[in-house]
């Protein structure tokens, strides 16, 4: 069993991923100053689903799993269902850390060039490349407790990331940048990008079923809520303010390099997803590995299932090199199906609410409602994002 405190450094972890504190200046700029206010619509929204899902496994011991709330409310397709929509999102995000690395080292290293396999590749294409290969010994463990206490510093890195990115404009840009005070054609994208840093609910009951005081999860998870959403906000407005129109999907990409600030912001954001790939793939590896029936003692064949996994993510990055575009259809797409529409579902057919009229199925029908405009509205917008990209019409 995990302390209290423990369990809110864990959740606080998940939240404060790294990735979703670089977007939201984004996410901010694509809606205007107004769209702030559906920052905090989102927070409320996906702590009350992290309630649901906690008074879903109240009904029963056996429930421990994400996957297992989606089995005890609607058999084994909601089994299949929920560990899809988990799988899917954590392997995005995992492709989404080495795109993130290779823009920001091409930023660093915009003249670098890098042979592999006899092959000379440029930019941000070969540094993808380069840090899969760094991340690929990661990939081969199974003992993943060394790397674990790495990534388990995303609290400290996220503060230290606020810190940096305020030096720089307290000492070299400023916050004059007026912005937009509204942009109704980037809601869809700003709102994704939101639902996206709060995506860590797949995790809760697993989190849940460790603490030692089951009791204190609620003020557990308010709390670490109340803390992410203010250091996302934080970091909305200050990016926005810094520089305005001109944000990139990372705050990193517009940070001066000549400055020690920006360096300490970069390298921090740089250390984070290199230690954190191995950990966000192993789910999907493992069920991978057991769907295959594949013995666990069968380690070539582990070791392939691994390396394969790798080589995916990579052609993926290369494929679709768009971070912001990615993440933001990872937000509409899968973290709003997971964190928002999944639990809700669940929770009225475990606790049959559905049958009872009043204002909690009222408070749930608004939320899925929600959930469902940012599905369809923010996927559609992503993927025509993406076709632009590549010059096709959507």
């Amino acid at each position: 069993m995990i302390s209290r405190k423990t369990m809110m450094k864990s959740v606080c972890n998940v939240l404060l991923s790294g990735v979703g504190i670089l977007s939201v200046p984004y996410a901010l700029a694509s809606g205007g100053w107004l769209t702030l206010i559906l920052l905090f619509v989102v927070a409320a929204a996906t702590f009350y689903t992290g309630l649901l899902m906690r008074r879903c496994m109240d009904v029963s011991s056996k429930i421990k799993t994400y996957p297992d709330i989606g089995e005890y409310a609607f058999g084994k397709k909601g089994r299949i269902i929920a560990s899809s929509f988990m799988y899917l999102e954590l392997y995005v995000v995992a492709t989404g850390f080495l795109i993130l690395e290779g823009d920001n080292l091409s930023n660093l290293f915009p003249n670098m060039s890098l042979t592999l396999g006899g092959v000379k590749v440029y930019g941000q294409q070969g540094f993808v490349m380069l840090v899969a290969l760094i991340i690929l010994p990661s990939m081969w463990l199974t003992d993943l407790r060394k790397i674990s206490y790495i990534s388990a510093t995303g609290v400290l890195a996220s503060v230290l990331i606020i810190l940096s990115v305020f030096w720089v404009g307290a000492e070299d840009t400023g916050f004059r940048a007026k912005g937009r005070f509204f942009n109704l054609n980037g809601i869809p994208s700003g709102v994704s990008l939101y639902t996206f840093c709060f995506c860590a609910h797949p995790v809760f009951p697993t989190l849940y079923t460790s603490m030692k005081d089951k009791r204190q999860f609620s003020k557990v998870l308010l709390l670490c809520f109340a803390v992410c959403t203010i250091s996302y906000a934080t970091m909305a407005v200050m990016g926005y303010l810094m520089f305005g129109e001109y944000i990139k999907s990372q705050i990193t990409l517009n940070l001066p390099i000549d400055k020690l600030s920006s360096k300490i912001a970069i390298y921090t954001t740089l250390v984070t997803p290199i230690a954190k790939y191995a950990l966000m793939a192993t789910p999907v590896v493992n069920a991978i590995e057991t769907s295959s029936g594949f013995n666990y003692n069968n380690k070539t064949m582990s070791l392939v299932i691994r390396t394969m996994f790798l080589i995916s993510s990579v052609i993926v990055a290369l494929a679709i090199p768009f971070f912001g575009y990615l993440m933001s259809l990872v937000g509409a797409f899968l973290s709003a199906t997971a964190s928002i529409i999944i639990p809700c579902l669940c929770y009225l057919k475990i606790m049959g609410t559905y049958r009872r009229w009043g204002y909690e199925l009222v408070i749930i029908i608004g939320i899925i409602l929600m959930g469902i405009s940012v599905v369809i509205v923010g996927t559609y917008t992503s993927l025509k994002q993406i076709a632009s990209e590549f010059h096709l019409s959507f």
